[in-house]
C-alpha cells in the first residue's frame, strides 16, 4: 500500500517576495512561485515597506493559487498551511499570515508558525538525509547576519548577530555609493570580477577575540569616506573614477566582508565542536563567500564539509518554509489562528 505523503503549503512575505510553494516529505519539492519586487525598489536603492505591502497584497493568492496548480494537489492533499510570521517587514508579513490564516480557517487545516531566519538554515540542508550535527550556520542576508549552534531543525540555538547593519545591507549601501545597480550583492560582486581584492585595506571590526556578533556600519562607513572625503564637504570622487578603481573598491570591499564572516563562522564551528558548517541567505549565493568557507572547512582538522543552500533557495522563497514545517509538523507544534506577524525573532 503507497504511503500518503505529507504534503505542506508554504507561505512567505517577510520582505519584498511574494512566494509560495507545495513541499512534500519536507524534500520533495513539488512547486515555487516568486513573484519579485526588485523593479519596483530599484530606483529606491532599498526596500520601501509601503510599496512591497502593496504589493504583497496584489500578488499573494495568484501566487498560492500557481503553486498550488503546478504541484497537481487540490485543498484535501494539502496536510497543513505555513507561513513565515517573524522575523521581517511587519506590513509586509501580514499579508502573508493573513492569507495563512485565511486557508487554514476554510479548509480546516493545521497552521504552523515559521521563523524565516530558521527556514534559511534549512534550504541548505534541502536534499540531506542525515547530515552530521552539530553544525555552525551562517545566515546572510539583506537584513540579518547570524550564528546559530544547530543541533536539530526545531533547536537552533543563536550564537551571535549583527550589531548594526547586516553584511547584506552593507552591499546594498556601498553599492548606491559606488553608483552601481540595486541589489547591490550581484553588482558588487559583479564589479568585483575585474578588480584587486588587496588595493584598499578596508577595516572590519571583529568585536574582540572570542565574539560571535558581527558589525559591517563600519565598512560601509570606510567606503563612504573613501569615496567623497572625511569631512563629507568634498568632491565625490565616484563620478570621476575609472572602471577599474570602482571595481578594486568592490573587490576590497567584498574580500574584507568575507574574512570577517569567514573568520567568525570559524570561531563558532571551534567553539560549540562542530562537524558540519551550513551557509543560507541571499548574500550565500556570493561566490567568493561560498570558495572562501570550502577553503576553510578544508583547512580545519579534522575537515568539516560544507552544505550551501542551492542559489535558487538563498534568496527568500516558499521551500524553505514548507521544508522546516514538515518537522513542526511531525511534531505537532502547531499554531492558531491568533497568530500574529513579529518584526524581530
Amino acid at each position: 500500500m503507497k504511503i500518503k505523503q505529507i504534503n505542506i503549503l508554504g507561505i512567505e512575505t517577510s520582505c519584498d517576495e511574494t512566494a509560495a510553494a507545495v513541499v512534500a516529505e519536507g524534500k520533495v519539492i513539488k512547486s515555487s512561485v516568486v513573484a519579485s519586487q526588485t523593479k519596483l525598489h530599484e530606483k529606491y536603492g532599498g526596500v520601501v515597506p509601503e510599496i512591497a505591502s502593496r504589493a504583497h497584497i496584489e500578488k499573494i493568492y495568484p501566487v498560492i493559487a500557481e503553486a498550488i496548480t503546478q504541484a497537481g494537489v487540490g485543498e484535501d492533499n494539502i496536510d497543513a498551511i505555513a507561513v513565515a510570521n517573524q522575523p521581517g517587514l511587519t506590513v509586509a508579513l501580514i499579508v502573508g499570515v493573513t492569507a495563512a490564516k485565511t486557508l487554514a480557517f476554510m479548509w480546516e487545516k493545521p497552521l504552523i508558525a515559521i521563523n524565516h531566519l530558521h527556514a534559511h538554515l534549512q534550504s541548505a540542508l534541502l536534499g540531506q538525509d542525515s547530515p552530521e550535527l552539530p553544525a555552525a550556520a551562517l545566515i546572510v542576508s539583506g537584513g540579518h547576519t547570524s550564528l546559530y549552534d544547530y543541533h536539530s531543525p526545531l533547536q537552533p540555538v543563536l550564537l551571535g548577530s549583527t550589531i548594526d547593519d547586516a553584511a547584506g545591507e552593507a552591499f546594498d549601501k556601498v553599492a548606491s555609493i559606488l553608483n552601481l545597480p540595486y541589489p547591490g550583492g550581484p553588482s558588487i560582486e559583479k564589479a568585483a570580477k575585474n578588480g584587486d581584492s588587496k588595493a584598499i585595506k578596508f577595516p572590519v571590526s571583529m568585536l574582540g577575540k572570542d565574539s560571535l556578533d558581527f558589525s559591517f556600519s563600519g565598512i560601509k562607513t570606510a567606503v563612504l569616506y573613501y569615496c567623497h572625503g572625511k569631512d563629507m564637504k568634498g568632491e565625490n570622487k565616484v563620478d570621476s573614477m575609472t572602471s577599474e578603481e570602482i571595481a578594486d573598491i568592490a573587490a576590497s570591499f567584498q574580500s574584507a566582508v568575507v574574512d570577517a564572516l569567514v573568520k567568525k563562522t570559524k570561531r563558532a564551528a571551534e567553539k560549540i565542536g562542530a562537524k558540519t558548517i551550513l551557509l543560507g541567505g541571499g548574500v550565500a549565493a556570493n561566490t567568493e563567500l561560498r570558495t572562501r568557507l570550502q577553503e576553510m572547512c578544508d583547512s580545519m582538522t579534522p575537515a568539516r564539509k560544507l552544505l550551501v543552500a542551492p542559489k535558487q533557495y538563498c534568496t527568500d522563497n516558499a521551500v524553505m518554509v514548507a521544508s522546516l514545517a514538515y518537522y513542526k509538523f511531525k511534531a505537532g507544534l502547531f499554531a492558531d489562528l491568533t497568530l500574529e506577524p513579529k518584526s524581530t525573532g
